[in-house]
């Protein structure tokens, strides 16, 4: 109880530690406001696709739930300065591995509601261009 009390008040002046994570590193910005877009793309925000992002962002990113909403309002609040495009030019200089997973983590979340919508695809397709990546390496299994 003593300690859910500390974090709380430490959440309060120095903000929630999952929004600092996100908002000290534009590269992970980016790549969430690339995977929020996929969820976006198709004109509706699905239960399924809001599982596969708090997951990824959970197992990829360690932003546990707690930190979510608010960082998903972080996203909200400051992403809108920042475009897919820009986003991914970020993403340019990384290894292929790391661009390889950005693109699987997009597609992970636009299969989410087992619909593919055209403006999923076209995202997808123009990320992975932007990438230098092959839509058969979003495909295969990794390793």
């Amino acid at each position: 109880m003593a300690a859910s009390l500390l974090t709380q008040i430490r959440n309060l002046f120095e903000g929630d530690p999952g929004v600092r994570k996100v908002a000290d590193d534009p590269v992970l910005s980016a790549e969430l406001l690339l995977l929020f877009r996929m969820i976006l793309a198709d004109g509706t925000v699905s239960e399924s696709e809001m599982e596969v992002f708090r997951r990824i962002c959970e197992e990829s990113f360690g932003i546990g739930g707690d930190s979510l909403d608010a960082v998903v309002e972080y996203l909200n609040d400051y992403g809108y300065e920042t475009t897919g495009a820009q986003a991914a030019a970020l993403f340019r200089d990384l290894d292929i591995e790391r661009r390889k997973l950005l693109a699987r983590h997009m597609a992970e979340i636009a299969k989410a509601d087992h619909q593919l919508a055209e403006n999923e695809v076209r995202l997808l397709r123009r990320t992975l261009d932007m990438l230098g990546i092959s839509p058969v390496d979003v495909v295969k299994p990794e390793g």
